[in-house]
């Protein structure tokens, strides 16, 4: 509770949740009942390691010696990689410094990887998720959004090149190495405000710089097998054609790694684990972490995502 915020006040505020957190469940149970009727296993990894993913713009929260997971990525390639074909896993996640009207600290993620699988197979694996999900919710169909505009989850939903997006909203076309602030900027303020609200949208074909843990397309260098989806001016989840190359991903983490030190960003230790069990061989595969508190935002309307926690980040 709030300093100040007396008990009549915060027993109103969870009154005023309940519809919501009603639809959060069951939106819950939706999406469990899809994966295992898809013969997917559900997962549990630690919420505290000892080496997260060095990402350049997320921060992971220390605790006792460790970190607090900024995602379960790399413990559930090891599944896979130890001959694990489906999987999926809702946990908690934490991040430092992240608080918006769609960011918490602390959220709750859906993440889920398919090998033999690439993106085409993610994103239908979306259109089918959300729209199960969105009938679970009980809130209408089709879904109307935090924007209050009904959103149009019939598929096949739209795929936009992210480069072409760039050129017709930003003014300028990325190659496959544009300046990493500049995109993160313009992508925000110009791409993402310019995509429909009516009806989702994957970006695809990320400049290849900008892979992250995705791999580069053999026909076409200069993009990475990557994509992003948006819905109701929401961004949902980030998609990726794994990386299964160990020198090419110990080289990726020694940039992405030099360049957190550069920034004056604490130093993360190599997850040791995760690069000798690409060097056992890991399976083609395609994985994607999609926003859960996101998805229930779209799916009942919620304007932020204090209206879809019941406990959002409190002060002592």
């Amino acid at each position: 509770m709030e300093p100040g915020t007396c008990p009549l006040e915060e027993r109103r505020r969870l009154e005023t949740l309940r519809p919501r957190l009603e639809a959060r469940a069951r939106i819950l149970a939706a999406v469990r009942g899809w994966f295992a009727g898809r013969g997917f296993l559900e997962v549990e990894t630690p919420v505290r390691i000892a080496a997260p993913a060095p990402e350049r713009h997320i921060d992971a929260v220390p605790s006792g010696g460790r970190f607090l997971v900024t995602s379960p990525e790399l413990q559930m390639k090891r599944l896979l990689a130890a001959g694990y074909e489906r999987v999926f896993q809702i946990c908690r996640c934490f991040r430092g410094a992240e608080r918006g009207p769609s960011h918490l600290p602390e959220f709750t993620m859906l993440e889920w990887y398919r090998a033999g699988g690439g993106i085409d197979d993610l994103m239908r694996d979306c259109e089918e998720l959300l729209t199960s999900a969105a009938r679970a919710a009980g809130w209408g169909f089709p879904p109307a959004g935090p924007a209050g505009k009904r959103v149009d989850l019939v598929p096949p939903w739209q795929r936009v090149d992210v480069v072409e997006a760039f050129e017709r909203h930003a003014g300028w076309r990325p190659g496959s190495r544009p300046d990493p602030a500049r995109f993160d900027v313009d992508l925000v303020d110009k791409v993402e405000p310019a995509l429909p609200a009516d009806r989702p949208v994957f970006l695809v074909g990320y400049p290849a710089s900008l892979a992250s843990l995705a791999r580069i397309d053999p026909a076409r260098p200069d993009r990475a097998l990557r994509f992003e989806l948006y819905a109701g001016g929401l961004e949902l989840a980030n998609g990726f054609d794994e990386l299964t190359d160990p020198a090419e991903q110990r080289r990726r983490f020694e940039e992405d790694e030099a360049w957190r030190r550069a920034a004056g960003k604490p130093p993360y230790p190599a997850d040791g684990r995760f690069l000798a069990a690409l060097d056992g061989g890991m399976p083609a595969s395609a994985g994607i972490a999609l926003g859960f508190d996101r998805l229930v935002m779209l799916l009942t309307a919620a304007a932020t995502i204090d209206d879809v926690v019941a406990f959002p980040e409190e002060t002592a």
